[in-house]
């Protein structure tokens, strides 16, 4: 008996040693330049993620209501060109690059620079300027939120048109949510989901076009692939398997100001319009203030961009 029983334990072993390095090889056989095609779901992972997708599926869905909302975005040439000056935006990407690549390049140079943590000091100003030097002199780090404002006014600056999202679950009790950007990609006509948090990442579906918010999840509702891209540094690697009960968890419902520009937090002089919480049917949102708008109505929420304003030269 104790023969057979070391024969098994054996057995087991290489069995466990198999899969370990299928797991390993099926990862760096799927990475390319840095970017990983395809992710395998840890089994400690996979019924967390069911569990998630299963509270998706089982939300309301989406309809028209009476709600007035116009999501915009405003310009402002004077502090896009301080922000293309102090960080030099021009190196970063190919003149000729797409409005994706130029994303990409951004957002990796704010994960490669800025890592994630959750700040003990909160900064005064949100502003990308100050958010940078932020890191230099007080904290390197900072959560979702700040990263995600410091990614779209970079953005902005160079003209492409981008919002930060906040993606909340659906436990009351759940104090985790994660803020994330959508660009605006008029070569595809679409969003696209970006995040420069934890050593960045994007998704795409199974022909590598970039997915936004809205389509991840309904992918998940609907059982169709999403791939997850851990593109810029070794930090999102280590963490992205985790990323699909994390943003399936996260995708529930979602928060944006209606009007975004430069120096959107903390309050200033201007304008910010509402703040926007699309539900699905049936839901009531919680942590929300009584001033707040809440929607199911998907298309205000995820509406194309239709107006930009400029701002005067010397506006904050």
């Amino acid at each position: 008996m104790k023969k057979i029983g070391k024969i098994l334990v054996g057995f087991l072993a290489v069995i466990g040693l198999i899969s370990l390095v299928i797991l390993i090889l099926a990862n760096i056989l799927a990475d390319r330049d840095g970017e990983a095609k395809h992710i395998i779901i840890p089994p400690s992972d996979k019924a967390l993620f069911k569990i998630q997708v299963a509270k998706l599926q089982a939300a309301g869905g989406y309809a028209p209501d009476t709600a007035v909302i116009r999501m915009t975005s405003v310009r402002n040439e004077t502090r896009a060109r301080e922000n293309r000056d102090y960080f030099q935006l021009d190196t970063l990407y190919d003149t000729e690059a797409s409005t994706w690549e130029k994303t990409l390049a951004v957002a990796r140079f704010v994960a490669t620079n800025i890592p994630h943590n959750n700040q003990k000091v909160q900064p005064e100003k949100r502003n990308a300027i100050y958010l940078w030097e932020y890191t230099k002199t007080v904290e390197p780090a900072f959560n979702c939120r700040l990263h995600s404002i410091l990614l779209y006014e970079l953005l902005q600056s160079i003209n492409i048109e981008a919002k930060y999202i906040t993606c909340m679950p659906m436990d009351p009790n759940d104090t985790d949510c994660h803020v994330v950007n959508h660009v605006w990609l008029p070569e595809l006509g679409k969003w696209a989901m970006i995040d420069s948090d934890m050593g960045g990442n994007y998704a795409t579906d199974a022909t590598g076009t970039p997915l936004s918010l809205a389509e991840i999840r309904e992918s998940y509702i609907l059982g169709n692939p999403v791939f997850y891209h851990p593109a810029f540094v070794a930090e999102g690697n280590k963490k992205i398997s985790h990323h699909h009960g994390y943003m399936a968890k996260n995708t529930y419902w979602f928060s944006c100001w209606e009007t975004l520009h430069y120096d959107q937090e903390p309050e200033g002089d201007w304008n910010r319009g509402l703040y926007i919480h699309l539900v699905p049917c049936g839901f009531e949102p919680f942590r929300n203030n009584p001033d707040d708008c809440v929607t199911t109505d998907d298309a205000l929420f995820w509406a194309t961009p239709t107006q930009f304003r400029a701002t005067p030269a010397n506006s904050q």
